[in-house]
């Protein structure tokens, strides 16, 4: 962290365990991003409720190049509990974080487009033709909402193509404009 860890305690005086806890799991973010520029710790105990007795809040704000996570948790009777479920929430948005900022997100490719080549409706299949001038079988069971029968020649439609076992087909398609 480029800033020292800010503790605050509000409605509770912090124990030296719980603070040394804190100090520990605040250091051990640095491990999963080490471009943290500051955090900022807020331990509350709002109020007593009559039948639950002390809740805990524990309230994380994390800054970050770009931006700034906030990691806030249900409250909790016992606060070791309420210190770990918070830093655990806060390491899972660093990672995350961390993750975008390298591009490691998944990216949904689209699904590629061709249009029907031929049909056999007697036989209940026909084949996609590609962009690049390939053939991919279908059937009639891979039509979403069982629509083979609207098909035409030349429709567009998007597919998914795998291996089979007598070259690539189509296991899901989806027609374009019906």
């Amino acid at each position: 962290m480029k800033l020292p860890l800010q503790i605050t305690a509000r409605n509770i005086s912090l124990s030296e365990a719980a603070e040394t806890s804190i100090r520990e799991k605040a250091a051990k973010l640095d491990t999963f991003y080490d471009r943290i520029m500051s955090c900022r710790v807020v331990v509350d105990a709002p109020h007593r409720h009559q039948h639950q007795g002390v809740q805990y809040n524990v309230r994380i704000d994390i800054t970050v190049p770009g931006g700034e996570l906030v990691v806030k948790r249900e409250p909790h009777e016992d606060l070791y509990v309420a210190i770990r479920d918070a830093f655990d929430a806060a390491r899972r948005q660093i990672q995350g974080y961390a993750r975008k900022q390298r591009g490691d997100i998944k990216v949904h490719e689209s699904h590629p487009q061709g249009h029907v080549l031929r049909l056999f409706p007697d036989n209940d299949y026909g084949f996609i033709g590609t962009p690049d001038g390939r053939e991919v079988y279908f059937h009639r069971n891979s039509i979403k909402d069982n629509d083979f029968d609207k098909l035409v020649t030349g429709m567009e439609v998007r597919f998914v193509e795998e291996q089979g076992a007598d070259g690539p087909q189509a296991t899901a398609v989806i027609p374009i404009g019906i």
